[in-house]
């Protein structure tokens, strides 16, 4: 396996239907992966990125990672479609409320570990004993700026799951380099999404430094360039992609 290059690579990336997710796929495609797309509900627009980047190098895994179980499956499917999987990216994720009312304290802390922290946590787990018997691989995760500083007041379990994100990133890192296996972390501001365009007003991005969210390419080609093998002493690094909105 050539470092710089992603000819020889299969690279998993959940939530690929929409956002960085589908960004990621094609720029990884764009290099020669073997990509598996992962998608939740939204099996038009996962039909559509495999119509546009040919069915040849593309494999679509639906799979609900709410559930741990439905988790398990979507590994177990990419694993069955490709044989080896070089590459984890865990993308998937949402900004979910949890707000101080008792049921949405409750719904919105459940929902936020299960989706941004436990699902990519139990992707992590079957990508490293997968890696072990194959030599190694990269786990690529997609955290945020709230992994840092905190979200708000309506969005604090987001924030939690987000820094439990980077934690086991930096764990994961430490505890396997030896073994070949690398773990990175990507932590976007605001993105450029269709998710995003109702929280992000025009207002709100003049106040920006560069007077816009963040391209959801601009994501994409860090994970890349991290998937590519091109930066091994980098892992357990974050890589903040937040147009100077927020700097540390």
């Amino acid at each position: 396996m050539s470092a710089g290059t992603l000819a020889d690579k299969a690279i998993l990336v959940t939530g690929a239907s929409r956002g960085i997710g589908a960004a990621t796929a094609r720029a990884a495609h764009r290099e020669g992966a073997t990509v598996i797309a992962h998608y939740g509900a939204n099996s038009a627009a996962a039909q559509r990125l495999e119509g546009e980047l040919g069915a040849e190098q593309i494999h679509l895994v639906a799979g609900d990672l709410f559930d741990p179980v439905c988790t398990r499956r979507v590994w177990e499917k990419a694993v069955e479609a490709v044989g080896r999987i070089d590459v984890l990216v865990n993308n998937a994720g949402a900004w979910i409320a949890s707000p101080l009312t008792d049921d949405g304290w409750t719904d919105g802390w459940r929902d936020n570990l299960a989706l941004n922290l436990q699902a990519p946590a139990d992707l992590c787990r079957f990508a490293i004993g997968h890696f072990r018997v194959h030599g190694g691989g990269a786990i690529i995760n997609v955290a945020s700026r709230s992994s840092h500083r905190g979200d708000d007041a309506d969005h604090l379990a987001y924030g939690a799951a987000k820094g439990g994100l980077l934690a086991l990133t930096r764990g994961i890192a430490r505890g396997y380099a030896g073994e070949n296996i690398l773990a990175y972390a990507v932590a976007p501001s605001w993105v450029a999404t269709d998710l995003s365009a109702e929280a992000v007003d025009a207002n709100a991005a003049a106040a920006l430094p560069l007077r816009e969210p963040v391209p959801p390419e601009d994501v994409a080609e860090t994970i890349v360039f991290l998937a590519s093998g091109r930066a091994r002493h980098a892992t357990g690094a974050t890589v903040d992609i937040t147009g100077a909105d927020y700097v540390r």
